[in-house]
């Protein structure tokens, strides 16, 4: 027997229509909150990048792939780490999906992360991942937008990372996902998730917008299926696994 509160049809009905007015207040909230982030001023980026590509090297302009926009995932695989980051890899599976139609709309979509070409190409194919992946090995982009820390800076108990300074303690969960990514916890946590956009304007690039930590919760889209599941999240520590790692897939 449930111990979720039950009613009639009637009286759920009711209660769905009263939900349905906060939905609907989100919506219109996200709408103002969407039209904020493209009224951000955009900031020129005059510093050259390399990046590996499966196509050979190429500069941030060249991951625009020749369309106007630029999505950035930070995909945390750091040059040490054997495996990608096992939540990194959970948002990633949506990629393949959406990728073809976002560089329709006249955006490219493409993961970053500061493992070798190699390791990310290899692991790529373990996925059956399609969409774009390019390595900064070597290059300060994944740091200069706070995705990629030093030894040095964790050790002062000063990074900065979602637009504070912090410091992120040993975890249960996190020496999990760090076991999980062929590393120790020190390693791992050098390098965070996120998100950046870019656009390229008359041969100029321009940094418009990055996010991270729950910021990047709407691009997972799991939990989106999740928090309309009957019972929600309904979750302890770290319970997801990479695709291929469940038991009885």
């Amino acid at each position: 027997m449930t111990e979720h509160k039950t009613g009639t049809r009637q009286e759920w009905l009711a209660a769905r229509l009263e939900l349905l007015e906060a939905e609907k207040e989100l919506t219109r909230r996200s709408d103002q909150l969407a039209r904020q982030r493209q009224e951000l001023p955009w900031v020129r980026i005059d510093k050259e990048y390399r990046f590996e590509t499966d196509e050979g090297t190429a500069s941030l302009a060249d991951l625009f792939g020749g369309r106007s926009q630029l999505l950035v995932y930070h995909f945390m695989f750091g040059p040490d780490y054997e495996a990608g980051c096992p939540t990194c890899s959970s948002i990633a599976d949506g990629f393949n999906g959406f990728v073809v139609h976002l560089a329709h709309h006249d955006v490219t979509l493409c993961a970053v992360s500061r493992a070798p070409l190699a390791k990310l190409q290899a692991y790529k194919r373990r996925m059956g991942w399609s969409f774009p992946w390019a390595s900064s090995f070597g290059s300060d982009f994944n740091y200069d937008f706070h995705v990629a820390h030093t030894k040095e800076e964790w050790q002062s108990g000063a990074v900065e990372y979602n637009y504070r300074t912090m410091d992120v303690g040993p975890s249960e969960a996190g020496a999990q996902m760090a076991s999980s990514a062929g590393t120790d916890w020190e390693t791992y946590r050098r390098e965070g998730p996120g998100m950046s956009a870019f656009a390229l304007e008359d041969g100029a690039v321009y940094h418009t917008y990055s996010t991270y930590e729950r910021g990047l919760d709407i691009l997972w889209g799991m939990y989106q299926w999740l928090d309309r599941a009957p019972l929600g999240r309904n979750e302890t520590g770290f319970w997801w696994r990479r695709h291929d790692e469940y038991d009885g897939r």
